[in-house]
């Protein structure tokens, strides 16, 4: 019997369950290793351009992973663009092999980065499952928004639905307020103002889902009046996301958009009465703001 990064491995085992683990590329003692693209069976087609995940935590039933912007989170069509659950299918084979799964527990948009639950077996995706239901794994996110809110708090309770199932809609996934939606609540609280290098002005919230709606935090800061930056679809013209759908990212949408995805980043995960972690803005979001500093342009942590 041989070991794989602090793994069993005997005869027995499925040969992909042998291959997933090099310890020169994974070390299961260091929970933040980069998982290296050597271990992604889709490795030549990276259409998606996304950058690694790494491992926050990992429990003997769960995992904790910070996504990057860009990695889809699970298949949309056949094919071979990397997914997170695809690769967490292979760093997990020695899991699935002996009778586990891969169950994601808090899903994030393709654009959308940071912390994302695993759950490695029926029992664990169940429990995480009730504790969801009953709004007991708390998740907070951070936004980079358009503007200075005139508020240091607010909550915005307004039920969501697809907007094409009420109205023309020439994004069939794009949603929108409607008394007929489904209830939708967000908490917003403002960590800082500042300007960008124009003068813009733009502003980091903290996000407080307390429900789990498509796209719920970024339809709600947009109805406050100050949208994600990035945002393709509820920033400063729908069509901009069209355009992108037909001829991907051009000099015009960097313009308008200024980053090439949403600004919205799963900050904070927490397990009520258990574990609680979080994750830092990733590096291009925080280049963003860090640009402004440099410049010695106003950062202003509240309004007076």
């Amino acid at each position: 019997m041989a070991t794989n990064s602090r793994r069993a491995i005997s005869s027995e085992t499925p040969p992909r369950a042998c291959t997933v683990r090099s310890p020169v590329l994974y070390s299961r003692v260091t929970f933040r290793s980069e998982i290296k693209g050597a271990l992604s069976a889709t490795d030549a087609a990276r259409a998606n351009q996304a950058s690694e995940f790494s491992i926050v935590a990992e429990r003997e039933d769960f995992v904790v992973v910070e996504k990057p912007p860009f990695l889809l989170v699970h298949p949309t069509k056949p094919g071979s663009v990397r997914t997170l659950w695809g690769e967490l299918q292979q760093l997990l084979a020695f899991e699935i092999a002996n009778g586990g799964q891969v169950s994601i527990v808090n899903r994030l948009d393709r654009e959308t980065s940071g912390l994302v639950l695993v759950a490695k077996n029926a029992n664990a995706a169940r429990r995480f499952g009730l504790l969801m239901q009953q709004q007991r794994i708390a998740k907070e996110y951070l936004a980079i928004i358009w503007g200075w809110p005139g508020w240091e708090t607010t909550t915005v309770d307004a039920p969501l639905a697809r907007q094409g199932a009420h109205g023309p809609s020439a994004i069939w996934l794009k949603q929108a307020i409607h008394p007929a939606g489904v209830p939708a609540r967000t908490e917003f609280r403002v960590e800082t103002r500042f300007a960008g290098k124009g003068g813009e002005r733009f502003a980091i919230i903290r996000a407080f889902p307390k429900t789990g709606r498509t796209h719920q935090i970024r339809v709600h800061a947009a109805s406050l009046g100050h949208p994600v930056v990035g945002d393709k679809i509820y920033g400063p013209d729908e069509k901009l996301y069209l355009e992108f759908i037909e001829a991907g990212w051009t000099p015009k949408l960097q313009e308008q958009l200024l980053l090439p995805h949403h600004a919205l980043h799963s900050a904070a995960l927490a397990i009520d009465g258990g574990e609680r972690w979080t994750s830092n803005l990733p590096p291009d979001l925080a280049a963003f703001v860090k640009i402004a500093i440099e410049a010695g342009l106003p950062i202003v942590p509240a309004l007076s």
